[in-house]
């Protein structure tokens, strides 16, 4: 990481960090203080959405359904398959809880940044001590992506959208199985409200 002067705020953004083990200890042993930023989703559709990036670089994976169980007769979910283990959030979360105290880390809406993008950024501003200066005029939604886009991005006269890998159309999955995997994460779910004392409404 760069030297930061005082009144500077570095920033730096790898999204695998949540669930690398490895992460909070060298993260910590780098800089206790370091605030953290985190962006959840609803877990189910998390999976879904990766596994629609996987199929757009491998068009010849396995289906979403065959891939979730190890057993489909019995229901049993496959939680080594990356894209279910992802969103076991508060697994994650209690491995960094044992570096960082919980008012060190935000969790951000993944549904709220598309649907309130200025509020749930007005959070993070807070968070970082910052005034709060990025507001809904900030924004405008770009209804063939799905997504608010910035009027103007820094440094260029021009909008700026999330870039061609993001607003993907899903592919239809089976209701049971979408079923079946609310089931599954409910529990889990449930935890990470109580450990951030918040509830995502992911139910």
């Amino acid at each position: 990481m760069p030297r930061t002067l005082d009144g500077q705020i570095t920033m730096e953004k790898t999204p695998s960090y949540f669930v690398t083990k490895e992460a909070p200890a060298r993260i910590s042993a780098m800089s206790k203080g370091t605030k953290l930023i985190v962006v959840v989703r609803d877990p189910v559709t998390r999976a879904i959405s990766d596994y629609t990036q996987t199929l757009s670089k491998r068009p010849d994976i396995p289906t979403f359904e065959s891939l979730t169980f190890k057993n489909r007769t019995t229901g049993l979910i496959d939680t080594s398959w990356s894209a279910i283990q992802i969103g076991i959030y508060a697994k994650h979360l209690e491995n960094w809880l044992l570096y960082f105290p919980i008012g060190q880390i935000l969790f951000v809406s993944g549904e709220r940044l598309i649907s309130d993008p200025a509020g749930e950024l007005g959070r993070v501003q807070d968070f970082l001590g910052l005034k709060r200066i990025i507001t809904d005029k900030h924004f405008y939604f770009n209804k063939t992506k799905g997504f608010p886009c910035l009027k103007k991005a820094e440094g260029s006269s021009k909008p700026h959208c999330l870039g061609k890998t993001k607003g993907r159309t899903h592919p239809n999955i089976d209701r049971e199985v979408v079923q079946r995997l609310r089931e599954f994460y409910r529990p889990f779910n449930m935890k990470f409200y109580q450990m951030t004392g918040h509830d995502f409404g992911w139910d």
